[in-house]
């Protein structure tokens, strides 16, 4: 499931929270519609999700992902940065696998 930074918790709920957006509003992460390429994305704020839209919700965020982005954003961690003037500028990176530890041999 894609995993959000806690800056990119931040931004999503700022910009999911100003004014003039309705409430519940999220941000919405979708294929592009050319397609060829994997992993072309786009995102909007919407007043809500669409139908097939698998909804991650939590920390005062709501994020829609289109069924083709919920599969290539499976093992993702989503990023933001504020830059000095004022832009928003999201980064996807690998998520890091958590060692298993594996029990001692009797």
């Amino acid at each position: 499931m894609l995993v959000f930074t806690p800056t990119a918790i931040e931004v999503v709920r700022t910009i999911t929270s100003a004014e003039g957006v309705p409430d519940g509003s999220g941000l919405r992460i979708a294929a592009t519609p050319d397609g060829g390429q994997p992993g072309a994305l786009e995102m909007s704020i919407t007043p809500g999700p669409e139908e097939d839209d698998q909804i991650l919700a939590g920390e005062g965020t709501h994020v829609f992902l289109d069924p083709l982005a919920a599969v290539y954003l499976d093992d993702k961690i989503l990023d933001a940065e504020v830059t000095d003037d004022g832009q928003v500028a999201f980064a996807l990176g690998e998520q890091q696998e958590q060692p298993t530890e594996e029990a001692p041999a009797p």
